[in-house]
């Protein structure tokens, strides 16, 4: 698929491999230094990944933030961080305060801006968005099943997969296409979810048939999450010819990279609390 037809001015192999290499160094980073220096290095990840966030968002999506954006986004990733790190034992119930303060900053933000305010309601979505996604990752700081993090690790790998073989089906097999002008297909996106659902029974061993039936479901919503955001951050960062501001190259990979993480942060706190990875 050509970069015309993507309506942008990037091939479909210039969308899919620079994305497929940030999932897999976003990966490592959330498995690698929690297993190497535990929750400091958990809270080092995490706190990289919404520094990506941040600064990816705007150039990704083109949308009149370019101050005020990340600099909230920046503000609520570190409340969001510090609400669950500091406390002996943090309550998820607490980061509401954050997207809701955060709701406020960003109506005070477009009244602040310069007239003519143009997209106010795509600049505030965009900035709330920003803001419970950052909120989303500080989740990945909580260990619901104590510090080995295996389940944890499970899940993290789960998402990761998915991601990478998404984006590598689609790069040879975008058709037939999700919605025109999305170099995303079919076979990517059932692929994908069947591969991190795969990984979810690898890890787990030799479970009995409940377990299996446990397990199972729990990858293919896992896997369907992570699969269904990733969508849904290429929609974002390919947009409507002519729609919202100008975008970065550089900064798409890096949004779909990270934002499935986001999304997938509090299903995977539900599940390990569920005892099902």
């Amino acid at each position: 698929m050509t970069a015309a037809a993507l309506g942008t001015g990037i091939s479909a192999r210039g969308h899919h491999l620079p994305a497929a290499a940030a999932v897999a160094v976003a990966t490592a980073l959330l498995v690698l230094l929690p297993g190497y220096a535990q929750q400091p290095g958990r809270v080092v990840a995490v706190a990289v990944l919404q520094l990506v966030l941040v600064a990816a968002w705007v150039p990704a999506t083109g949308i009149p933030a370019r101050v005020g954006g990340p600099a909230l986004g920046a503000a609520a990733a570190v409340g969001a961080d510090l609400l669950v790190v500091f406390p002996e034992r943090p309550e998820l119930g607490s980061l509401l305060a954050v997207p809701g303060l955060g709701f406020l900053a960003a109506v005070l933000h477009q009244m602040l801006r310069r007239a003519p305010r143009r997209d106010v309601v795509g600049s505030l979505a965009g900035v709330v968005l920003l803001i419970c996604a950052v909120c989303a990752l500080a989740v990945l700081l909580v260990e619901p099943r104590g510090p080995d993090g295996g389940a944890a690790t499970t899940a993290l790998l789960m998402v990761g997969t998915t991601l990478v073989v998404g984006h590598l089906v689609d790069l040879v097999l975008p058709r037939p296409p999700i919605a025109p002008g999305l170099p995303r297909g079919v076979p990517g996106l059932v692929l994908s979810v069947l591969a991190g659902t795969a990984v979810a029974l690898v890890r787990h061993g030799s479970p009995g048939l409940a377990d299996l039936v446990s397990v199972l479901l729990a990858g293919l919503v896992l896997g369907s999450v992570a699969a269904l955001v990733g969508l849904a951050a290429g929609f974002v960062t390919v947009g409507e010819p002519g729609a919202g501001g100008p975008r970065r190259t550089w900064a798409a990979p890096l949004l779909q990279a990270v934002l499935p993480f986001a999304a997938c942060a509090p299903v995977t706190f539900s599940l390990l609390l569920q005892d099902v990875l």
